[in-house]
């Protein structure tokens, strides 16, 4: 069965508008009648279909045409008016990703505070963790499907300039774009998603819950209806965008110093892989309280995997962290990390992914 849509737009004087949709909006003319007195026009081009009818009563509406090159269509204008009045707006079909001046602040959100979930994309909740997200720089979110089973997913790819998926819980099968067969994500592992690869959540353990980073915080989802996954190409070294697919697996890392004597982490080797774009570590303490330190970079963020702590914020009062709970750490600002656990982990974040340390 053939199907086709329009868009219906009036017009008071169809001949002037002829002209304008065929030569200024490079757009072909498909039908016009009657042919004595034509009061009816149809176009196509640029992905839609129009009807132009004399005796439509309707507003003129807009149009939007994206290009990759808008100075070269329209004479470089960026805002037409057709004859019957219809807005036509040119911009960019790839624009570039902006990435806001982060408004520095020292955040905490804590679990038991209850904060709402929100349900989002695909039916999976949300937490926001950084709920002023420093201006638009940033947005971490904690997520959970709290039913297992197949996830109602699309092969997407998101516009970004950094995506981090940590799993924090329970375990997510997961598939990507020239990197194979489908993975499986498990608790203490982690994955960066680069600029526009396409993938897609394919299955999920009962009360999976996993931590999402992404730069900037408002960031465009597009849905690839043409291709499947696992597709046929496989290029794990494939660069997108600048920066490569990673898989950290908890039981192949190993365990060094870290940049807060006291500390050892383990390097998730996502720095490395997105050219000091970001750093992701998993630190755990060797004693029970830290120096006080500051830093100079823009973005630290930190995610309570487990275990308690104390925090001590340079002006502020003490903070006690358990598990769930989160914080940024704006830069130059003096914290002290105190009455550590021995089972404390930390999920560390930072962009960029190198920067200096204080103490």
């Amino acid at each position: 069965m053939k199907i086709k849509a329009e868009f219906l737009l009036p017009t008071k004087e169809l001949r002037k508008d002829i002209p304008f949709f065929t030569n200024t909006l490079k757009m072909q003319m498909d039908t016009i009648y009657p042919a004595d007195d034509p009061t009816v026009a149809v176009f196509s081009g640029h992905g839609i279909r129009i009807r132009i009818d004399k005796y439509a009563n309707i507003s003129p509406g807009k149009i939007r045409i994206l290009c990759e090159n808008p100075n070269s269509f329209a004479d470089g204008k960026k805002t037409l008016y057709a004859p019957n009045g219809t807005i036509i707006e040119i911009d960019e079909i790839n624009p570039p990703i902006v990435l806001p001046t982060t408004k520095h602040s020292f955040v905490v959100r804590k679990l038991a505070d209850q904060a709402p979930w929100i349900i989002g994309r695909a039916g999976m909740h949300y937490r926001d963790l950084i709920p002023n997200r420093l201006g638009g720089s940033i947005i971490a979110s904690h997520i959970r499907i709290p039913d297992g089973g197949p996830v109602p997913d699309m092969v997407h790819f998101h516009s970004v300039g950094f995506q981090l998926i940590f799993c924090f819980k329970g375990w997510v099968d997961l598939v990507y774009e020239d990197q194979g067969e489908p993975l499986r994500l498990d608790a203490g592992n982690c994955v960066i998603q680069p600029p526009e690869i396409r993938h897609q959540v394919l299955y999920a353990s009962d009360n999976i819950e996993v931590i999402e980073i992404g730069v900037p915080a408002e960031h465009i989802t597009t849905i690839d209806h043409k291709m499947s996954l696992p597709n046929e190409t496989i290029n794990r070294d494939r660069v997108f965008n600048g920066q490569k697919f990673v898989h950290h697996k908890a039981k192949e890392a190993t365990w060094k110093k870290f940049r807060i004597p006291g500390f050892i982490s383990r390097d998730t080797g996502i720095s490395k892989n997105t050219k000091d774009v970001a750093s992701v570590h998993i630190i755990r303490p060797e004693t029970t309280e830290s120096p006080e330190t500051y830093h100079d970079c823009d973005i630290l963020f930190n995610f309570v995997l487990s275990g308690n702590m104390m925090l001590y914020g340079e002006g502020k009062e003490p903070f006690k962290l358990s598990s769930g709970d989160a914080f940024v750490i704006p830069p130059t600002m003096k914290t002290q990390y105190k009455e550590l656990t021995n089972d404390l982990e930390l999920l560390e974040v930072s962009l960029p992914g190198k920067f200096k340390t204080y103490y």
